[in-house]
């Protein structure tokens, strides 16, 4: 199914849809006031953005560099060309530690990888340590949100899976309560687990080590307590060196949730003793994006969230209607990279108003992205015939400026007088939530030429 119906289910539970806008807008609220503190926010963000840039146009640099520091302090390092590969490796690794429980930290790119489900096929148990996480794997669900997975769940929601799954009492909504009961379950999964995987907010090319940001310690305990540490990471995640991670720390909280620092900023520099690190590190298209002058600038993305935050679509149509792992403007950019057939429709999904390039900490020009990738994916045929034709009468109007004026004298007449009936019908998908403005008697150009008149006759 694609975005536009799963959106108008979402957003035909009114309230929920209302509470859910008003949520995101409130953190995207809360962004503006942290930006706001501080006088250098710009400078920060001009700096990121030249890191970023600077590091993806020397990336195969930096990851030789990586690999060599990292092995240096004892870690192992992996290579996957794509997901399957990603998870026949993690698969192989618990395998050969004969790991049955694994507690697994928030990893987004697990989620694109779909290894939960893949593991869980071969009998391993896989638990999602992160509050959110857990509660939309209880349900049965993905996340809707990279920051906020479970933001479209209610605490009566929330109340209803744990009474399903953790035995609370029936009808309990009191957050301390809920998230007690998560508490002591979750204590019990780090204790019997064989091993821990985290995802990587930030690797570092000059010393091999790698940083995990959470509000909740989950990935120290998940990755302290069992013997066995993986790291699954994207290869973009690279920055050059330990004194870079100081612009992008001060950025990401910040820009996620309006914090001035993430509860746990963890390093790990090698494996604790007795115990292993494995870094797998994988492209999954990230290479073919690398390749792309137009779309490159995608890969500076450190999944903050913010520009989700800001979406007007992505507020008021949810995270799951664009079936990927990660939605919104920067989803909408990456998923057609790596499935345009798939999800040539979330470019269309897109009202072009630039907030999320505004928000962006490290200034990707997210809507001229998009736009790009609408003619992108209309070279590459995959507009709706819908579209396609009335793209072309249009073309016909717009190179005839005789034929485009008496159109518009036409419709400033014609469409006003028109029963509403045959203007908002269940055929024109475009008045299902929007009203026509009201039509001016002139147009442009006569409204000019009469001013014009006017100045003439003055001046006489």
């Amino acid at each position: 199914m694609s975005h536009a119906p799963l959106a108008a289910q979402f957003i035909a539970d009114r309230p929920r849809a209302t509470w859910h806008d008003q949520t995101l807008w409130f953190v995207r609220s809360k962004r503006d006031k942290a930006a706001q503190a501080l006088p250098e926010w710009e400078e920060l963000r001009e700096c990121a953005a030249a890191i970023k840039a600077h590091t993806v146009a020397h990336l195969a640099d930096y990851l030789e560099q990586f690999e060599r520091a990292a092995t240096n302090r004892g870690a192992t390092v992996h290579w996957a060309r794509d997901a399957a590969e990603h998870n026949e490796i993690v698969l192989r690794l618990l395998q050969q530690h004969q790991v049955r429980r694994l507690v697994k930290s928030k990893s987004m790119l697990t989620e694109e990888c779909h290894l939960n489900p893949y593991l869980e096929r071969h009998g391993i148990e896989v638990v999602d340590t992160d509050l959110g996480e857990r509660i939309v794997q209880l349900a049965g669900e993905a996340p809707s949100h990279i920051v906020l997975p479970a933001i479209h769940k209610k605490k009566e929601d929330v109340g209803r899976i744990f009474h399903e799954h953790l035995g609370t009492a029936a009808g309990a909504t009191d957050p301390n309560y809920l998230a007690e009961a998560a508490r002591h379950h979750l204590r019990q999964k780090f204790l019997q687990a064989d091993a821990g995987l985290t995802g990587v907010n930030f690797a570092v090319a000059e010393t091999g080590g790698i940083v995990v940001c959470t509000n909740e310690g989950n990935a120290d305990l998940g990755t302290s307590l069992p013997r066995v540490h993986i790291a699954s990471m994207g290869i973009e995640k690279l920055i050059p060196r330990a004194q870079d991670l100081g612009v992008f720390v001060r950025l990401l909280a910040r820009s996620a949730t309006g914090q001035p620092i993430t509860a746990y900023t963890s390093h790990f520099h090698g494996p604790r003793p007795g115990g292993e690190l494995h870094l797998v590190l994988v492209d999954n298209g990230r290479t073919a994006i690398l390749g792309n002058d137009e779309f490159r600038r995608s890969l500076n993305c450190i999944r903050c969230g913010a520009c989700m935050n800001t979406c007007p679509v992505y507020r008021r149509s949810g995270g799951h209607s664009y079936q990927t792992s990660v939605p919104g403007p920067i989803g909408s950019i990456l998923a057609p990279a790596r499935d345009p057939q798939t999800h040539y429709d979330l470019p269309q999904a897109c009202s072009l108003c630039g907030s999320c390039s505004d928000v962006c900490p490290v200034k990707i020009d997210l809507h001229h992205q998009l736009l790009s990738w609408r003619r992108e994916l209309a070279q590459l045929g995959f507009l709706s015939a819908s579209k396609r034709l009335g793209m072309q009468a249009m073309s016909f109007v717009f190179q005839r400026p005789g034929l485009y004026r008496t159109a518009g004298r036409v419709a400033r007449w014609l469409v006003p007088k028109l029963p509403r009936a045959l203007v908002y019908n269940r055929f024109n998908p475009w008045g299902r939530q929007r009203e026509l403005p009201e039509f001016p008697r002139q147009s442009f150009r006569e409204q000019l030429a009469a001013r014009r008149r006017r100045g003439q006759s003055h001046e006489r």
